[in-house]
């Protein structure tokens, strides 16, 4: 298995440019499955994520090209088979987003219970009780969602809990359904506006993303179009913070900084010097930050994909501070291999206090779900010495090139292809 190798201590230095955003591509490549026209889409992240949703597109028999600068063209009317096989899905949670578009525009679907990241429980029940409410026969045996349905009605779907992926599965269910479907407690994220945008792009009839009440009103059918997916905001937020913990001086490019306020905010509290204009983000940290409390919540709260990230920069600045995660459950599972690296972190339900320290040390490692490598690349970054981060095939997952985009700034950053 694939591991970094860290040797920490440098300030990182120089430029970044921010890639396209993994949570907004992965349910815009779903969205294709929607029209019978060709759909490309540009500003494509070379992601594991993006290489496991064009394979399952292949294999449901859409007819798929990709350009040198990652652009991807795919044209849905040959898909023949409606199913997406646990081995295919296994990795990814964002596999379920071909259930609503399946559903929409062939009338039937068989996609397996997704995995992804071990953090919780993410229910996926949200998404079958909206598809249920707008007519789908739905029956899950087997570890597979199996849906049919002669055609799709509008609904009002009242979202218990507010469900990023659940709005986006219904989104692109009722854009072809008949009559008109109400989503109320939708997600609001700048990822949720971009397959809004895309969908309008279509021919779809949208209002109202962004807030908590999305109204769709269905279409016969949607054509094709061309459309660049937003940058990767999380992305973007955790190299502010690998500027910030390294004590650096980076200028970020192609970045949508309306997006990442509250980062930008905590982080000028912290004591970095931030300044932005237009897509630019420039970031300086000349000493020691201050710590700070964070209390995660959904858009346009502070991101729980920041947590571990802020976690690890709060080890290392000055004093005590609360990291309160309120929106998955067991995602601390970084800390105990921070805390091996010399942290002082105690956890305490979903609240974790950490004492900042003046070093951390270099360690082995292992990586439990996406963010927390990111996380642990980072206090490697700083860390006094080498550090080992196994299962680094997380980050792949999320990071477009991870150790290159690094070393082009500096960090002393290399990948093991099998450690003895």
């Amino acid at each position: 298995m694939e591991k970094l190798l860290i040797t920490g201590g440098k300030p990182l230095e120089g430029e970044v440019r921010i890639s396209g955003a993994k949570n907004s591509v992965l349910p815009i490549l779903a969205a294709s499955l929607l029209s019978n026209e060709e759909v490309v889409i540009g500003n494509v992240p070379h992601l594991q994520d993006v290489t496991t949703t064009i394979s399952l597109l292949t294999e449901m028999g859409a007819t798929l090209s990709i350009d040198e600068k990652m652009k991807v063209s795919i044209n849905a009317s040959s898909v023949n088979k409606f199913y997406a096989p646990y081995e295919m899905v296994k990795t990814m949670r964002a596999s379920i987003l071909v259930l609503g578009p399946l559903l929409a525009h062939f009338g039937e679907a068989r996609v397996s219970l997704p995995g992804g990241c071990a953090i919780g429980s993410r229910p996926v029940n949200l998404h079958i009780d909206g598809l249920k409410a707008m007519g789908a026969n739905i029956k899950v045996e087997d570890g597979y969602i199996i849906a049919k349905t002669k055609k799709l009605k509008g609904a009002k779907i009242n979202f218990p809990t507010a469900t990023v992926t659940g709005t986006e599965n219904i989104m692109m269910a009722a854009v072809l359904a008949s009559g008109k479907t109400y989503i109320k407690n939708a997600a609001k994220e700048p990822e949720i506006i971009d397959l809004a945008n895309c969908l309008r792009l279509m021919g779809a009839q949208i209002v109202g993303d962004g807030s908590s009440t999305i109204i769709i009103e269905g279409v016969k059918k949607l054509k094709g179009c061309n459309y660049d997916v937003l940058p990767d905001r999380i992305e973007t937020a955790t190299f502010l913070v690998a500027a910030a913990i390294t004590r650096g001086k980076l200028t970020l490019t192609h970045t949508r900084p309306d997006t990442i306020k509250v980062i930008i905010e905590k982080l000028k509290k912290a004591g970095a010097e931030i300044s932005v204009k237009n897509d630019i983000i420039n970031i300086q940290a000349k000493s020691q930050l201050d710590a700070v409390n964070i209390i995660t919540n959904p858009y346009p709260d502070f991101p729980t994909d920041m947590q571990a990230q802020f976690i690890a920069l709060n080890s290392v600045s000055r004093g005590k501070s609360k990291v309160v995660e309120s929106v998955f459950e067991n995602r601390f599972m970084h800390v105990q291999e921070l805390v091996r690296m010399g942290a002082d972190i105690d956890i305490n339900g979903n609240t974790a206090v950490i004492k900042g320290v003046k070093d951390l040390t270099g360690a082995p490692v292992m990586a439990t779900d996406l963010r927390a490598s990111a996380s642990l690349i980072l206090a490697g970054l700083v860390a006094k010495g080498q550090t080992i981060v196994d299962r680094i095939y997380h980050i792949d997952r999320g990071y477009e090139c991870i150790e290159e985009k690094l070393t082009k700034i500096g960090a002393n950053i290399k990948r093991l292809p099998q450690w003895k």
